[in-house]
C-alpha cells in the first residue's frame, strides 16, 4: 500500500468544492441553515488520531517501555482508518470550502453570513482531521534499520 500523497487530497477538495458550488447555485435557497454539529465529531477524530499515532509512534519504535509490541494486523488497520479518514476530510473539506465560495458574495444577509462562518470552521476541522490521519498513517511505518546495508545507485 502507498503511502497517501496530498496532491491527492488537494484533488478531491477542489472536486468536491467545485461540485458544492455547483450543486448549492440550484438548491441553497431551499436549505435549512448549515448545522455546526459536524465540528465537534471532526475534531474528536483528529484528536483521537493524533495520539494514536503518537502512541504508535512510540511503540513502532520501541522506546514505550512496559507496553507489548503492535501487532501488525492492528497496525495495517490503523493505516486503513487514516487512509480513510483522510479522504473523508478532503471531501468534507472540498464541500465546505465550496460553500464558502458560494456564499462568498452574499455576506451581508445574516443566515448566509452563518453559514460561511460554519463552513470556514468545518473547513479548519478538515484539515486538522486530514493531517491528523497523515500523521497516523505516516506513524505507522517501521523505521528503517540503521545497521542495514545501503542499495548501491
Amino acid at each position: 500500500m502507498k503511502p497517501t500523497r496530498i496532491s491527492t487530497l488537494v484533488i478531491i477538495a477542489v472536486v468536491c468544492a467545485a461540485a458544492g458550488w455547483l450543486l448549492l447555485r440550484a438548491v441553497y435557497a431551499k436549505l435549512p441553515p448549515l448545522p455546526w454539529t459536524g465540528v465537534p465529531a471532526l475534531l474528536i477524530a483528529a484528536v483521537a488520531e493524533a495520539w494514536t499515532g503518537r502512541d504508535l509512534k512510540r511503540r513502532i519504535a520501541g522506546r514505550a517501555s512496559g507496553l507489548k509490541p503492535v501487532a501488525p494486523l492492528f497496525a495495517s488497520r490503523m493505516v486503513a482508518l487514516a487512509k480513510a479518514s483522510s479522504v473523508a476530510a478532503a471531501i468534507i473539506g472540498g464541500f465546505a470550502a465550496g460553500f464558502d465560495f458560494y456564499l462568498a458574495g452574499s455576506l451581508s444577509a445574516s443566515t448566509p453570513r452563518e453559514d460561511a462562518l460554519t463552513a470556514v470552521i468545518t473547513f479548519v476541522a478538515a484539515v486538522l482531521l486530514a493531517c491528523a490521519a497523515l500523521y497516523l498513517e505516516n506513524s505507522c511505518r517501521v523505521p528503517e534499520d540503521p545497521d542495514a546495508p545501503k542499495p548501491d545507485h
